[in-house]
C-alpha cells in the first residue's frame, strides 16, 4: 500500500468520524442488558444504523426454544455482507452488542451516551457496542477509497457473549450462514490479542438431612460438608500462583467461589448447598485436566463428611484461544498499522479472561481481537460504572482496521 492510498483512507475515516459517534451513541441508547437477555430489540436497532449507511443486513433470528434453553428472551443474529473484486479470503468482523446490567455508582446516565472531555459514557460502549461502528466505518472508507481488493468482509452482530456465545458466533458458523477463511472479534486499540484464557464454571451441590436446631445431631449438616469443600478448594487455590502462562498478559490460572446459596431457616440445619465456582484456564491447560482435578479436590475434602451426598455439574466449558495458522497474518497487518497510527509499539499479547472469539478457533478460523477502546479494561470501567470509550481511540481503531483489511484484500 502506497503513502497516498495510506493517507487517502485515513482522511475518509476521519471524515465520516461524525457521522461514525452518531451510530455508536444510538447503539449505547438502546439497552441490551443480558440477562435478562431479550436482545433482539437492539439486534433491529443496529440492523437499521447499518442499512441507513448502505449495508444490506442479513437478519437470522434463533428459534426460541434455542434462545431460552440459552437462559434468554430473544436473540437475532447478524450478517452484513461486502464483497471486492472475485475471490480472495472471508474476513469476519465480530462485535457482541449484550451488555451486563449497568449495576450502581454512575455519574452519567447508562444509556445516555453522554460525551465528557473527550470520552463518551454508556453500558456497552466499549464492550462492546463501538466495534460495530469501527468495523462498518472502516468498510465503508475502503470502499470510497476505490483500492484494488479482491475478498470479502463480513460484520457479525451477535447478542449473547455474556451468556457463554453458543447461540451467537457458535451458532452461525454450525448453521452454515457463514464460511469465513479469518476472523477479527471485538477488542481494544492498544494491543492485538491472539491467546486468552479459558474458563470452567461448575456447580457443587451438598446434601444431608434437615433437623431442628435444638438437636442437630439427628441431622447431617450440608453446610458443615460444603465448608470442608471451600477449605479444600482454597488451600487448592494457593497451589495455582505457581503456574505462569508462558503468553505475556495471561498470568496464572485462577479460580473464585462466586456463588453460595442454601438453608432452611436460622433454626434449621442446613440440608442442601448449592457452590458455583469460576476455574479460569490457561492457554496451556488442558479443560479435560482442569476438571478432574477439581473434582478430585471435592470428592477428596467430603470424604471427611461420609453421611452426606455431592454431586457435581459443569455449567460452563469454554476453552482457551490459542493462535492457529493463519492468525500471523491479521497480527502483522494490525500491528503494523495500529503502531503507525498511534505512534507507538502496538504487539501482539494474551488477556486473562475469555470471549466469544474461541468458538471461531473451535471451528478452525484464525482469529485475533482487535477494536476500538482504551489501554485496559480498568481504565474502560468494562462490566462497572461509568464505562467510557476515548472517541479518538474510535477513529484511530477505524483507521487501523481499514488499513489492516487493505492489506489482507490487497
Amino acid at each position: 500500500m502506497t503513502t497516498d492510498t495510506a493517507a487517502r483512507i485515513a482522511a475518509l475515516v476521519d471524515a465520516s468520524f461524525e457521522d461514525e459517534v452518531a451510530m455508536v451513541a444510538a447503539l449505547v441508547k438502546c439497552p441490551s442488558d443480558n440477562p435478562p437477555g431479550d436482545c433482539a430489540a437492539h439486534a433491529e436497532v443496529t440492523a437499521k444504523e447499518l442499512e441507513a449507511r448502505g449495508f444490506t443486513v442479513e437478519r437470522h433470528p434463533v428459534p426460541k426454544a434455542v434462545v431460552e434453553a440459552n437462559g434468554m428472551i430473544s436473540a437475532t443474529n447478524l450478517i452484513a455482507r461486502r464483497s471486492f473484486g472475485t475471490g480472495g479470503p472471508v474476513i469476519a468482523l465480530n462485535a457482541h452488542g449484550d451488555v451486563v446490567p449497568p449495576g450502581e455508582g454512575w455519574t452519567a446516565d447508562p444509556y445516555g451516551a453522554e460525551i465528557r472531555d473527550g470520552w463518551m459514557y454508556g453500558r456497552g460502549v466499549a464492550v462492546s457496542k463501538c466495534d460495530f461502528a469501527t468495523y462498518a466505518f472502516a468498510i465503508l472508507a475502503l470502499e470510497k477509497a476505490g483500492v484494488p481488493l479482491n475478498g470479502t468482509v463480513e460484520i457479525h452482530g451477535t447478542w449473547d457473549e455474556e451468556a457463554g456465545g453458543e447461540i451467537g458466533p457458535k451458532w452461525l458458523l454450525e448453521e452454515g450462514l457463514t464460511k469465513p477463511t479469518h476472523a477479527i472479534a471485538a477488542g481494544f486499540s492498544y494491543a492485538v490479542v491472539d491467546a486468552h484464557n479459558g474458563c470452567l464454571h461448575l456447580e457443587i451441590v451438598v446434601e444431608g438431612k434437615s433437623a431442628h436446631a435444638a438437636m442437630p445431631f439427628t441431622g447431617i449438616d450440608a453446610l458443615e460438608a460444603a465448608t470442608g469443600v471451600l477449605n479444600g478448594l482454597y488451600a487448592f487455590r494457593k497451589s495455582l500462583a505457581a503456574t505462569v502462562s508462558a503468553t505475556p498478559g495471561i498470568g496464572s490460572p485462577q479460580l473464585t467461589v462466586g456463588l453460595i446459596e442454601g438453608g432452611i431457616n436460622t433454626n434449621v440445619v442446613p440440608d442442601k448447598v448449592k457452590i458455583r465456582l469460576d476455574r479460569r484456564m490457561i492457554p496451556e491447560e488442558s479443560p479435560e485436566t482442569v476438571e478432574a482435578d477439581l473434582r478430585g479436590v471435592i470428592e477428596g475434602a467430603m470424604k471427611a463428611y461420609p453421611a452426606a451426598r455431592v454431586s457435581i455439574n459443569r455449567i460452563l466449558l469454554a476453552r482457551p484461544l490459542t493462535p492457529l495458522p493463519g492468525s500471523e497474518s491479521l497480527s502483522a497487518a494490525l500491528t503494523k498499522h495500529a503502531s503507525a497510527v498511534f505512534g507507538e509499539e502496538i504487539g501482539i499479547k494474551g488477556v486473562p479472561l475469555y470471549t466469544d472469539a474461541r468458538h471461531y478457533a473451535d471451528a478452525g478460523v484464525p482469529i485475533v481481537l482487535y477494536g476500538a477502546g482504551p489501554r485496559t479494561i480498568i481504565e474502560a470501567n468494562a462490566h462497572r460504572a461509568d464505562e467510557r470509550l476515548p472517541l479518538e481511540d474510535l477513529r484511530k481503531a477505524t483507521q487501523v482496521v481499514a488499513l489492516a483489511l487493505a492489506d489482507l484484500l490487497g
